[in-house]
């Protein structure tokens, strides 16, 4: 199957040699295919991928079989090609692993699938920073899966007949203690959240310290890769500003696929984050009912969000076309990187029943006269 005529390739990009995992020469189609719309994102992406599958305190081994589960439920082919050689080169075991695919798995199917006797479960084997960090990981996967059925590619030839370069992983010291203890790297990371509070409007959403933020926190290397790293915080794998595809329509995309999922937090954020871009309540109240209210390069945004979001193995090169004559160029790729990051900031943030924020909270009572409806299913 060719490449998508969306996401062309850039056959002449290279990933930093500190975040390859391949041999010289080599880089997988999904950093291509980013490359062709920034080569910055890519570097980015390259280094999230690293640092999830080899950063934090949990074993490459565990991860990488959540992340085969993961990519066989989305039936995201190329990437569970990946995940799968790469878990045969690592090797290794852990005695957890059975609990943490359970975990995986639950989470994947449904943002509020993990049953409370589950989570608890969980809580026996791992310490609290560690099941934030099963919690991010399962939630990259996520992202990943649907990423790379979005880009449309394909496995490369060589995987069948090449092995890949994995870095060997050093298991933190904090790990041997029954809790989590705070290491240097989360006490900066700490710091540099307070600091930053001080401007609350800069946030986009005029809240301080998003509760995400407070339990990314946990996992300093984890949340800084998904960050995107420097002092402004940009998620990974996103291009480099200015944006392309308006602020408003990329809200619109992240809540649809946070009602898609019935994630209560991330709604209540986009809710807020609309409000401040200016969209009026009576808009916000036609949205409930009918996609009527929507322009129509807003509709073609969320339309493609909500199939990617609920049915990702089902997305054909056609979508991707629909989606491209509304959103040429670099601007289809924004909104398939929205829709991809709210798969992973939705079971997040609803998976960790994350309390919102009271600015978030005010504006939604505003909006709609109500709070949230609880559709928590355990």
């Amino acid at each position: 199957m060719p490449q998508s005529a969306v996401f062309p390739l850039n056959p002449s990009f290279t990933s930093e040699p500190a975040d390859s995992l391949e041999a010289a020469g080599r880089v997988p189609d999904y950093l291509l295919a980013t490359a062709g719309v920034s080569p910055e994102a890519a570097v980015r992406l390259a280094k999230l991928v690293r640092v999830v599958l080899f950063g934090g305190t949990l074993p490459a081994s565990l991860k990488l079989a959540m992340g085969s589960q993961i990519t066989q439920q989305c039936q995201a082919r190329y990437a569970q090609a990946h995940v799968q050689r790469l878990a045969k080169a690592v090797g290794g075991s852990d005695p957890r692993t059975a609990l943490a695919v359970r975990y995986a798995t639950d989470l994947t199917r449904d943002v509020h699938g993990v049953s409370d006797e589950t989570f608890n479960l969980v809580n026996t084997r791992f310490n609290d920073a560690q099941v934030i960090e099963l919690t991010m990981v399962t939630c990259f996967f996520n992202y990943f899966a649907r990423l790379t059925i979005g880009l449309g590619v394909t496995p490369e030839p060589w995987l069948a007949t090449t092995a890949p370069k994995p870095p060997v992983q050093s298991i933190s010291e904090l790990t041997v203690a029954r809790v989590a203890l705070a290491s240097d790297a989360e006490l900066a990371m700490g710091s540099s959240l307070l600091e930053r509070a001080k401007n609350p409007a800069a946030s986009g959403l005029g809240i301080a310290i998003a509760n995400s933020q407070r339990a990314m926190v946990r996992v300093p290397d984890l949340h800084e890769a998904w960050m995107g790293g420097g002092g402004t915080p940009r998620p990974a794998g996103s291009p480099a500003p200015p944006a392309i595809v308006p602020r408003t329509t990329m809200l619109q995309v992240s809540l649809a696929v946070s009602q898609a999922n019935g994630c209560r937090y991330c709604v209540l954020h986009q809710v807020q984050g609309l409000r401040r871009q200016g969209v009026e309540v009576g808009k916000l109240l036609a949205l409930q009912k009918s996609d009527a209210a929507l322009s129509p390069d807003e509709k073609a945004a969320v339309d493609f969000a909500r199939k990617l979001t609920k049915t990702p193995g089902a997305l054909t090169e056609a979508d991707r076309l629909a989606l491209q004559k509304s959103f040429p160029g670099p601007a289809a790729f924004e909104v398939l990187h929205q829709t991809c990051r709210f798969a992973f900031m939705n079971r997040f943030t609803d998976g960790l029943r994350l309390p919102s924020e009271d600015e978030a909270v005010k504006t939604y009572r505003e909006v709609y006269g109500q709070d949230f409806p609880e559709k928590r299913k355990n």
